[in-house]
């Protein structure tokens, strides 16, 4: 992963991200309490960024320290963090490294300084991974709108109809749905086909895929999972379905955005069907 502005898709982040972070920093969890020191600090700068945004390295400092002397010894923390460092000829990867954090180039008082915050990658490790309580969930979702625009973009709006279904998106975070075949027995609504379809539209992105497209394939992820009932009992009722559609009958950018990809998948399994048919004798 490079700190550029590309990553992997979905699945490269459930089969590569996770894993390598985990292996590189151990489980930083907040409900694991023994933490190493450095995954404990690896932590303590996710939450900065998840919670404040695009910050320097000396903005990052300020946030806990307040003499100069602190912040400076801080900020070389925090550089080590980022970039890893050498130990006897070794180097260990830092977090831009891994993909969970992006770098751009910010202006502060005329002079162009790096600045850094969540990949998307990174914003669904911490969704997964630091247990966030709604109201930091919230906080995040401000502080990136421009980096998931068709969710975290529309927030509040989604909360406005949905009410806590929005929080739908830290399980999902974890890689739910992505390849699970339990989800055939929902027949009621096609959620195995969207989803089955969604892994084919970026299944050449595995290695490198654009900020924006990954944006929208984790977008597409999260209102085709809002279909499913929150109780899976198959029941024919769906009293979710009717929020669902009213989400879209008062945004009409989201609804062609959405729907888009609908049409998309229809057309997909239609040529699909087509070539089936051609193994008739």
């Amino acid at each position: 992963m490079s700190n550029n502005g590309t990553f992997g898709n979905l699945q490269s982040y459930r089969n590569y991200t996770q894993p390598t972070v985990k292996r590189l920093f151990g489980d930083i969890s907040s409900k694991k309490n023994n933490k190493s020191k450095h995954g404990e600090n690896i932590k303590q700068l996710l939450l900065s960024l998840a919670f404040n945004g695009f910050l320097t390295t000396w903005e990052i400092a300020k946030l806990n320290y307040s003499d100069t002397s602190s912040i400076r010894t801080r900020e070389k923390q925090i550089r080590r963090l980022l970039i890893g460092r050498k130990d006897r000829g070794k180097k260990s990867p830092g977090v831009l490294d891994v993909g969970l954090i992006v770098s751009k180039k910010t202006k502060v008082h005329q002079n162009i300084s790096n600045s850094y915050g969540l990949s998307l990658h990174g914003i669904l490790y911490c969704l997964d991974v630091l247990d966030f309580s709604k109201k930091d969930v919230d906080q995040m979702a401000h502080c990136y709108s421009k980096s998931l625009p068709m969710v975290f973009g529309r927030w509040d709006y989604l909360k406005s109809i949905l009410g806590d279904d929005v929080y739908r998106i830290k399980i999902l975070a974890s890689g739910l749905l992505l390849d699970n075949i339990h989800i055939t027995g929902i027949s009621q609504i096609p959620i195995f086909e969207l989803v089955t379809y969604l892994n084919v539209k970026y299944r050449d992105n595995y290695e490198s895929i654009t900020e924006t497209a990954l944006s929208d394939q984790i977008s597409y992820w999260f209102y085709t999972a809002l279909l499913i009932p929150s109780t899976l009992n198959k029941q024919k009722d769906n009293p979710e379905l009717g929020k669902w559609k009213k989400i879209f009958e008062n945004d009409r950018k989201l609804k062609k955005w959405y729907f888009d990809f609908i049409k998309d998948a229809y057309e997909f399994y239609s040529d699909r069907f087509n070539v089936i048919k051609t193994l008739e004798p």
